[in-house]
Parts: structure tokens; C-alpha cells; sequence
């Protein structure tokens, strides 16, 4: 149950959003620069990067929509997604991927974490100063939302079929499009049983 009146049966971060869419107008136009604009990174290595930060943060609800945004983009690969979540290191991923998911794990911790020695990392399997600056706003966006979503107890659906069918959305749409008139969050789409 949330811990104030959020609109009911609206899930995760979407609640808060449309209870303050003045807040959330420049929250999604944040995250669409982020994870949709043009990018040297794939949109589904960036939103790799939120669902990984999501998972450590342990918020259920980001780590999920965020983690199957990330596999509508990797051809549905949900493994890869769980892999990555679990173990970054061990996943089919690539060098500079690992280094910048590096990167992002200290982020979630504390900016103070990232040392030179991680940077170079990063640069020595072929990341950009734009990667790193990106992949360190991600992890800290991420991490502000997580806080977000799980510091106002919003509800957060069970069915992964829930996920894909808002993945589909978010992902064909973008965040900012995904909401309707005012800021308020788009409806959520049926789930087939």
C-alpha cells in the first residue's frame, strides 16, 4: 500500500507521476535523452544499464519494466537481461559493456566509488567520454528513481506479461510520449490471460 494517495492501480514509478506530472515531464524528457536519443551505446545496452543498477538497488518494479524495455531491444533475450543482472562479468556482453556496468555499480553506491583506475578500464576497452559520462547519469537517474518508486511503497505488478506489453509501448513510443495530456501516464494496456 503506497504511503500517500497515489492514483490506484497505477503501478511503479507511473503512480507518483501522475500524482505531480509536473515533475514527471522533466523526469521522461530526461530519461528519453538518456536511453532513446542518438548514442554510441545501443538502447538496449542503456537500458541494460538501468535495469542492472535498478537490480542492485533491489526495486522490483524498475528493475523489471527496465529489464524487458532491455530485451524488446536484444531480440527478447530475457536471459541475457538475468545474466547481466546477476553477473555482469559473466554475461555475453561486451568488454566495454562490463567496464561501464563497472562503472555504474560503484555510481550506485556513491559518485565517490568510481576511481581513475575504473575510467581507464573503460577507456582501454573502447568507451567514450560521452559512454562514461552517460553510463554515470544513468546509474545515478536510475538510482534517484528506484528511491522514487520504493520510497512512496508503489505497487508493482507480478505478471512479466505486464512487463513485455509496456516494453512494447515505452519502447516504440519513448517515455515522454508514453504519457497523454498534462503528463498524466498513459493507460495501462490489458493483459492477455
Amino acid at each position: 500500500m503506497p504511503h500517500i494517495n497515489l492514483p490506484e492501480g497505477v503501478p511503479g514509478i507511473r503512480g507518483p507521476m501522475q500524482f505531480r506530472p509536473e515533475t514527471a515531464k522533466p523526469l521522461n524528457e530526461l530519461v528519453d535523452i538518456l536511453l532513446r536519443g542518438p548514442h554510441s551505446l545501443s538502447e538496449g545496452e542503456r537500458e541494460l544499464i538501468g535495469a542492472y543498477v535498478s537490480a542492485r538497488n533491489d526495486c522490483r518494479y524498475c528493475q523489471t519494466i527496465h529489464g524487458a524495455i532491455a530485451a524488446h531491444h536484444l531480440d527478447g533475450n530475457e536471459d541475457l537481461v538475468a545474466c547481466v543482472k546477476q553477473n555482469p562479468e559473466g554475461a555475453d556482453i561486451s568488454p566495454k559493456l562490463k567496464a561501464l556496468l563497472a562503472i555504474a555499480a560503484k555510481v550506485q553506491v556513491s559518485g565517490k566509488e568510481v576511481t581513475s583506475q575504473d575510467i581507464e578500464r573503460a577507456r582501454n576497452e573502447g568507451a567514450s567520454d560521452l559512454e562514461i559520462h552517460d553510463t554515470v547519469l544513468i546509474a545515478a537517474v536510475f538510482s534517484m528513481c528506484n528511491r522514487y518508486v520504493d520510497g512512496l511503497a508503489t505497487w508493482a505488478p507480478a505478471d512479466p506479461e505486464f512487463y513485455r506489453q509496456r516494453a512494447a509501448v515505452i519502447a516504440r513510443n519513448g517515455y515522454a510520449a508514453s504519457t497523454i495530456a498534462h503528463g498524466a501516464p498513459a493507460p495501462i494496456p490489458a493483459i492477455a490471460s
